[in-house]
């Protein structure tokens, strides 16, 4: 397997037009761009949760 060349993304590109419609594919790109946009907002604020829980001292030591 591997990543899929020019002729195998257009067959895809074609079944994803077929499944859902000309006028469907600008709002699933939108949202789709939106929902990606949100998942690395959220794993930037874990990153930062995380440096900053390693960068505090231990109330131990």
């Amino acid at each position: 397997m591997g990543v899929p060349g020019g002729g195998e993304l257009i067959i895809i590109l074609v079944i994803i037009l077929l499944l859902f419609g000309a006028k469907k594919l600008p709002e699933l790109a939108g949202s789709m761009g939106k929902s990606i946009k949100e998942f690395k907002k959220a794993t930037d604020e874990s990153d930062e949760d995380v440096a900053k829980a390693e960068t505090k001292p231990d109330a131990e030591s």
